[in-house]
């Protein structure tokens, strides 16, 4: 028994480990709850203790938490925030509903540490209570949520950022790109030629168009259910709780935070956080269409497509000596794979709230700071290891581009589009170009014939 203290909760008693911060709620959670060894995300830690150190300044605002606690509070609150006692937060993210297990870690440890700075042992909760004093004006069903939203917000700063620096680079590569004309491609099957700018301009797009998404998302993430407690009516919070709560997380996070318009909805449903997991579909969606695209366009050596020259990171076989391989592509490829299985989980998760609350916030928090991570990384790698290395590979360009069938698109306002499909046809059948098949028909002069053919003329 010298290794542990009993703490009691409304169960009965409950074996501590000594030296823990965490109490009876924590290892009840870490004695039921074995389940993946993924642990809540230290991200989420750290957004929560910066709700809870905002909500401790409301309570001290409003007169409710005095000078004294409120100090050791902060201070506790403040050494977590640096990092401090991580190894306290060990939780697995797959827990009891809503989030209390969590929501208790922090509090038992933030009350415990806060004991420690009062010259206190550790469970003197006569002092320093976890839910009468660290939880004051609170609930798990609204402050877990408002979390999500803090965090997912914050976070995803740096992944709308990441997006803007890829886009930069496309851009600047399109710039790069501008004079290359080459074959198009519809159906995986030879078309009219475009710009390889032009090209590049349509992965610059989808994701201007994915970063708007984004920039959506997260505006809605600002309007937090703070003060709702339980079930939204806010039993237990002081008249002024939620205006403070909100002056203060703005000033400790830069945001913008805001009250819920409508904050029965907000408790009970996920639709902000669904909203920002679709967000996250759309930049996958997007990213894996370039890399596919990419990724074709590379493809040979010599069997393949080969007119992007990507950079070389390393070897491609284990079998195939000098084989290279478009792992970047793959890479990101895998990450938007992820991407679509979060946006699913989030979307059941979302769609099986009941009555006053949706209980499955805690494998949302995971999905999103996990996807907003991941998402991250992997654009600012595709940037650094592929798009700022890629080359065109102008030999095999030229050659696709000289060998094109469906230039004959541009005989149609001539000759009709019948008589064109039959002279493409023929230059096919016969493996000549469709200038060759027109010559030997008497189509036109070659010197009208080489101005309707001319690439240039129709991208």
């Amino acid at each position: 028994m010298d290794n542990y203290r009993i703490e009691n909760d409304a169960l009965g008693a409950v074996k501590v480990p000594k030296d823990a911060y965490y109490g009876s709620e924590t290892q009840r959670a870490l004695d039921n709850f074995k389940i993946s060894n993924i642990k809540v995300s230290k991200r989420f830690i750290y957004y929560y203790a910066l709700l809870k150190k905002a909500a401790a300044m409301a309570n001290h605002d409003a007169g409710r938490l005095d000078d004294e606690r409120f100090n050791y509070i902060i201070k506790a609150i403040g050494l977590i925030l640096k990092g401090r006692y991580e190894d306290q937060f060990n939780l697995d993210i797959f827990q009891a509903g809503a989030g209390t297990n969590t929501n208790m870690n922090l509090n038992e440890v933030i009350a415990n540490i806060a004991l420690e700075l009062a010259n206190k042992s550790k469970g003197d909760y006569s002092y320093i209570h976890p839910n009468d004093h660290v939880n004051m004006s609170q609930s798990t069903n609204d402050t877990y949520h408002t979390a999500i939203h803090i965090a997912a917000y914050m976070e995803s700063e740096a992944l709308a950022k990441a997006l803007e620096a890829l886009i930069e680079s496309i851009r600047k590569k399109e710039e790069e790109f501008k004079d290359i004309i080459k074959l198009g491609r519809t159906h995986l099957q030879d078309a009219v030629p475009l710009r390889l700018s032009q090209e590049l301009s349509g992965f610059e797009g989808s994701l201007r168009y994915a970063l708007d998404r984004l920039s959506y998302s997260r505006e809605h993430l600002l309007y937090i259910p703070i003060g709702g407690t339980a079930v939204g009516t806010g039993i237990n919070t002081s008249k002024d709780y939620k205006k403070n709560f909100i002056k203060h997380i703005n000033d400790l996070t830069g945001a913008r935070f805001k009250e819920a318009e409508f904050i029965f909805a907000q408790m009970s449903n996920l639709l902000e956080d669904l909203d920002m997991a679709d967000a996250l579909d759309v930049i996958a969606t997007s990213l894996n269409k370039i890399a596919n695209d990419i990724r074709l366009l590379n493809s040979g050596p010599r069997g393949g497509i080969a007119e992007l020259i990507i950079p070389e990171v390393q070897p491609g076989s284990s079998i195939m000596p000098g084989k290279v391989n478009p792992s970047i592509a793959e890479m990101l490829n895998m990450v938007c794979y992820q991407i679509f299985g979060i946006r699913s989980t989030v979307h059941y998760a979302a769609n099986n709230a009941q009555l006053q609350l949706d209980v499955f916030m805690p494998i949302v928090s995971f999905n999103l700071l996990f996807g907003i991570e991941i998402l991250k990384n992997a654009a600012l790698t595709f940037k650094d290891k592929l798009i700022e290395g890629m080359k065109p590979n102008l030999v095999n360009i030229k050659k696709h581009l000289d060998e094109d069938l469906s230039i004959a698109t541009a005989l149609s306002p001539y000759i009709g589009y019948a008589k064109a499909a039959e002279i493409a046809r023929k230059a096919y059948l016969e493996n000549k170009s469709v200038k060759q098949v027109c010559l030997e028909e008497h189509i036109m002069d070659e010197k009208k014939l080489d101005e309707i053919l001319d690439p240039s003329k129709h991208v």
